[in-house]
């Protein structure tokens, strides 16, 4: 009889251990960025539904590949989750000869959280104030129009050479080193264009720093309704949006994988937040469930396979 109890104790004090057991969720980026916000606020929420520690480490680098890296590694039990962007698992096996990690091997995707559509948004001074004069432009003086991006093969890079395919005109590349120093340059006269995330534009927009020529996506922002798509100005081909998107290690449970699902969708689904935290900052709100999630992501690496070889883009 005591050696029973002694066992059971033993498995009380295992599940006791495994649901008080931190969750890390690893952040592809720096502290500080919407990516981040989002994730420690969804980390706050879990921790309180769960009854146990959800902690954010930020491991940014290489494009996304450190965290990507230190996730395909770890343990496959739900205590690691990766929140990233469209670079991981979209760009990055297009972009690179070799990966630490295999986008499809390594992962089982959770949940997309959040899409977000970028705006073509140029500089006051520049003599074109819709996306035609801007191309008409482009055509009369070729080579004189410059774009700024985030580095080769990032998402301004590939948008803005998928326009110069499709429109047939001839913009200059200049890439700097991080994602906010584009808008920036823009404002401040170094180039002329950029394409730029609704959170990080609006600012500038209602000041008259900068100006809105078109938006991505298959509709327009509600927050931006008088800024048309490119798809409704004829160029469905310049896809300009990003995601962030919830993943765990290959192999990890079931169970822990609809639990992550289930519960980061209420947190999307909770009224309050979904407005303040999401829709009025310019995100489009998924929620995809693992199936959706992976099906989506086949299609937009596809799809940026083709932006990819386009544009030209490499990295070592």
């Amino acid at each position: 009889m005591n050696r029973f109890l002694a066992a059971l104790l033993i498995v009380f004090a295992s599940a006791a251990a495994a649901q008080t057991k931190p969750v890390r969720i690893v952040v592809a980026y720096p502290p500080g960025g919407g990516i981040d916000v989002m994730g420690r606020q969804i980390a706050e929420k879990l921790t309180a539904a769960w009854g146990q520690p959800v902690v954010v480490e930020n491991r940014p680098g290489a494009n996304t590949i450190v965290a990507a890296e230190a996730v395909a590694r770890a343990a496959p039990d739900g205590s690691t989750v990766l929140l990233t962007t469209d670079a991981t698992f979209s760009i990055n096996p297009h972009l690179y000869a070799k990966l630490p990690y295999d986008a499809e091997r390594d992962f089982i995707p959770v949940t997309m959280l959040v899409l977000l559509q970028q705006l073509l948004v140029a500089n006051p001074s520049l003599p074109a104030n819709t996306l035609a004069e801007l191309i008409a432009l482009a055509k009369a003086k070729p080579g004189t129009i410059n774009y700024a991006s985030y580095g080769s093969g990032s998402q301004p890079h590939l948008s803005g050479e998928m326009l110069k395919y499709k429109a047939g005109i001839d913009l200059v590349h200049v890439p700097y080193k991080g994602i906010s120093l584009a808008v920036p340059a823009v404002i401040a006269g170094e180039v002329q264009l950029t394409f730029a995330g609704i959170a990080s534009s609006m600012g500038p927009l209602k000041g008259g720093r900068i100006k809105a020529l078109a938006i991505g996506g298959p509709k327009r922002s509600p927050l931006l309704p008088e800024v048309p798509t490119f798809a409704e100005l004829g160029y469905p081909e310049v896809e300009t949006h990003a995601w962030f998107g919830l993943f765990v290690p290959a192999h990890s449970p079931r169970e822990a994988v609809g639990r992550i699902y289930a519960d980061t969708k209420k947190i999307l689904d909770e009224a309050e937040f979904r407005q303040k935290q999401l829709i009025d900052k310019g995100y489009d709100v998924v929620g995809s469930s693992p199936a959706e999630f992976a099906a989506y992501i086949k299609r937009d690496s596809a799809s940026r396979a083709r932006a990819v070889k386009i544009s030209g883009a490499k990295a070592e």
